[in-house]
């Protein structure tokens, strides 16, 4: 293990099973949902979507990037609750970043939907009132801009890039500044996501691509919380959700050196581009990426203890990352968690969200439950559904999959 190891020193997540991470992994724990009725906007009689997973408010909490004046300009949730993860994951991490380090943070943070909700409201504004954009409007659409609010607000002078990987972009910023480390460009880099994409047309458009949950004819009044259903014979799309997650990560020699604490460290990485369909995964890429991540960490697949699936709950894309962990792992599959079933799907901020919660199981040597599940024929897995079980994990395997056939993995490893 060399001193350009990416380890992990601070983490912090805001998901709709609450703002705080001390209360999102109990009620995980607990196999709560936090998915209700959408009420991001009002629902017309015939809106098709009905249900999502929403964060609460933070205008409760006490910092700068929550005053009336800073929220008026940049109006957009992804940048107040992105710049929430990171404080709270740098505060964590015990990091203070001044002039003696600022040219060795790299910020990698990230988003796959950004601020589309800024460009929609002045649209909208345009044509009922004639009035042009706000002059933050656009600043707000950008993605880039996310990251770049963050430097500017952190003080890190390193490198800085957006990695767009749709569902996938939170585990690819991670990837995406451990290397900035490994090349040594960098002694710590801030990486995540954040999305809040429970805007009318991007929710009714993913209705329309048959990607959202959509009630069997007769069942339209479960509720809620069962329908986020991962590797369920019963599965019907995804639930919409929002949320954001920040991961720091450090050189181990500079955490050393500060004398920085930290339990997990990122051991490897698969990337893969399916180059097969817009948004259907491809069986061959998606285990190649598994096998890429497992073999960059030195390790066999009989090393991995658990899997912190992808398991948006779509018919096709469930069966193929369980087609290609049996591939693998030659159908001695570990456990395989999937906690979409408990926040539903937040977009590119998703992978990031699990991967803090696959890490708050790796120290407390705990697995999270799979709710709703009911057994699949075709699908012959252990998905923890019973509730929270004890196990000891060295190694586990996070698996994240975007449309555009964006597939990143990773293998974390608990410090020595």
């Amino acid at each position: 293990m060399g001193g350009k190891d990416a380890v992990i020193v601070g983490y912090d997540a805001i998901s709709p099973l609450g703002n705080d991470l001390e209360t999102q992994w109990q009620r995980a724990l607990n196999g709560e949902s936090g998915i209700g009725t959408l009420t991001r906007f009002p629902l017309t009689e015939d809106f098709p979507v009905r249900i999502a997973g929403q964060v609460r408010d933070i205008d409760d909490k006490d910092y700068p990037f929550l005053s009336a004046r800073h929220q008026a300009a940049w109006s957009s949730p992804v940048f107040r609750y992105s710049m929430l993860s990171v404080v709270r994951a740098l505060e964590r991490s015990r990091i203070e970043i001044d002039r003696d380090i600022s040219s060795r943070v790299a910020v990698t943070y990230s988003s796959a939907i950004g601020g589309l909700d800024a460009v929609l409201t002045a649209d909208r504004r345009l044509r009922a009132e004639n009035k042009l954009p706000h002059p933050y409007a656009n600043p707000n659409a950008c993605i880039n801009m996310i990251g770049g609010k963050i430097a500017i607000d952190i003080g890190a002078h390193g490198p800085i890039t957006s990695t767009v990987a749709a569902c996938a972009t939170g585990l690819t910023s991670m990837i995406i500044g451990a290397m900035f480390l490994a090349l040594g460009r960098a002694d710590v880099a801030i990486c995540g996501a954040v999305d809040f994409a429970l805007v009318e047309p991007i929710v009714a458009g993913f209705y329309t691509m048959n990607g959202v949950y959509n009630p069997k004819e007769g069942r339209e009044n479960e509720p809620p919380e069962a329908a986020s259903r991962p590797f369920s014979s019963q599965r019907r799309g995804f639930v919409l959700a929002e949320g954001a997650g920040a991961v720091i990560l450090a050189t181990r020699e500079f955490a050393k050196a500060h004398g920085l604490h930290y339990n997990t460290e990122l051991a490897g990485w698969g990337m893969t581009s399916d180059a097969h369909h817009f948004v259907a995964p491809n069986f061959a890429t998606v285990k190649q990426c598994i096998h890429d991540a497992i073999t960059d960490a030195g390790l066999a697949p009989e090393d991995i203890a658990a899997v912190n699936a992808h398991a948006a709950s779509t018919r096709v894309g469930d069966k193929i990352e369980y087609d290609a962990l049996k591939a693998i792992f030659n159908d001695v599959l570990p456990p395989v968690s999937a906690n979409k079933s408990l926040i539903g799907h937040a977009m590119g901020a998703s992978s990031v969200i699990e991967t803090i919660f696959a890490l708050c199981g790796m120290e407390r040597d705990v697995l999270l439950p799979t709710r709703n599940y009911r057994p699949d024929p075709e699908i012959v897995i252990d998905c923890v559904p019973e509730g929270k079980r004890s196990l000891a994990q060295e190694f586990i395997l996070k698996n994240s999959f975007g449309f555009g056939g964006c597939n990143a993995c990773a293998v974390f490893k608990k410090a020595e």
